[in-house]
């Protein structure tokens, strides 16, 4: 096991701990749980194996601020963390769009001041203003798909849509890997039926449920698949899985076999912000980790680390001409002419999702 995943599996050992202990508050790495208070210290919730090591040693070195991690491992342990905290003890969080809505009405954020991210003027304004409330309270950072891995050496026929992961061949079944979240597993079972992945309607989300346990008996679990050298999509463990367009690419970089589609109905379409939280005590902080990012060059290297699309214009212009290319990071039109970011659910509605859920993977 390298480090990378052992920091991952001590993440995830230390939030199923604290969660059993009713304190989530030290969630993530030892070195979140250690952390003091200083002036100089900056407290990011964030995903694993995102973020550019060599560019978070390089703003630390720059400006004299350490910063210190807490990994999740899907949007919902996320939240979790989060409503465990009241939205406290964070300096910056990493969201996705679709849930700063929901966190601005629990008064967990800050609003972002744009004079003080003077490197703000080279993010698309498509994505600033992409979800509600994200150009007042989030600055966009990554945005990519939502689609489907597999394994080219243990499938007989080309994977092209959503039903060859819900209704699956018999060669992957038991096989198959699925995110265990709430929004990402109803939502693309409608998808695949051929309705919105923000269907409010009940006679749809009951035929997305059908579909799930159906599915149920043909899938190996309900986790993420990792990304290291022992990941089970490369080693051959698990031969189908639902992924994250950048992480797909970064698995067929260590094994060619694995193939990546955004399936011919249309994908998820997400964008991760950084966001403050109101509780902050260094928001100035916050602010210069923000600028730092948001130079060209730096993200620029950053895109490239994660092997996701990035939101900065410049920064996209230093990018090499195979990655822009790269259809797997930045789709084609006709699937993004199809493709669908997440809404805010009404209540009631977002209770049917999460029944659903928690009927699928008990």
């Amino acid at each position: 096991m390298n480090a990378t995943e052992l920091k991952k599996c001590l993440a995830l050992l230390l939030f199923l701990l604290a969660a059993l202990c009713g304190n989530l508050t030290a969630i993530g790495t030892d070195k979140a749980s250690a952390a003091d208070d200083s002036d100089n210290q900056l407290k990011l919730l964030n995903w694993s194996e995102y973020f550019d090591p060599e560019v978070l040693a390089e703003f630390q070195k720059r400006f004299g601020i350490t910063v210190t991690e807490t990994y999740y491992e899907t949007d919902e342990m996320r939240n979790e963390i989060l409503f465990s905290t009241n939205g406290t003890g964070y300096d910056l969080v990493l969201s996705n769009g679709s849930s700063i809505a929901s966190y601005v009405k629990h008064g967990w954020l800050a609003p972002i001041s744009g004079r003080d991210i003077a490197n703000l003027q080279h993010v698309s304004r498509r994505w600033r203003t992409s979800f509600p409330d994200s150009e007042q309270y989030g600055v966009p950072f990554l945005w990519g798909t939502l689609g489907i891995a597999y394994r080219t050496d243990k499938t007989t026929k080309p994977v092209t849509g959503w039903m060859d992961l819900f209704r699956p061949e018999e060669a992957v079944q038991g096989k198959i890997i699925m995110i265990k979240y709430s929004r990402d597993l109803v939502g693309m079972a409608l998808k695949a039926l051929g309705y919105s992945i923000n269907s409010t309607d009940s006679r749809e989300l009951e035929e997305a449920k059908q579909l799930l346990l159906a599915q149920k008996p043909f899938v190996k679990t309900y986790s993420y698949v990792t990304l290291g050298e022992n990941s089970s999509m490369v080693s051959g463990d698990a031969f189908m899985a639902m992924i994250y367009n950048g992480d797909a690419v970064v698995l067929q970089q260590r094994d060619q076999a694995i193939a990546f589609v955004q399936p011919r109905e249309g994908c998820l379409l997400w964008c991760d912000f950084f966001v403050i939280p109101a509780s902050s005590k260094n928001k100035k902080l916050a602010y210069k980790f923000l600028n730092f990012i948001h130079e060209p060059a730096i993200m620029a290297k950053l895109a490239q680390y994660a092997s996701y699309a990035t939101t900065n214009t410049a920064a996209e212009k230093l990018l090499p001409q195979d990655f822009r290319n790269d259809h797997n990071i930045y789709p084609p039109k006709a699937i993004l002419e199809k493709s669908e970011t997440y809404t805010d659910l009404p209540p009631r509605v977002a209770k049917k999702y999460n029944d659903i859920f928690n009927l699928v993977i008990q």
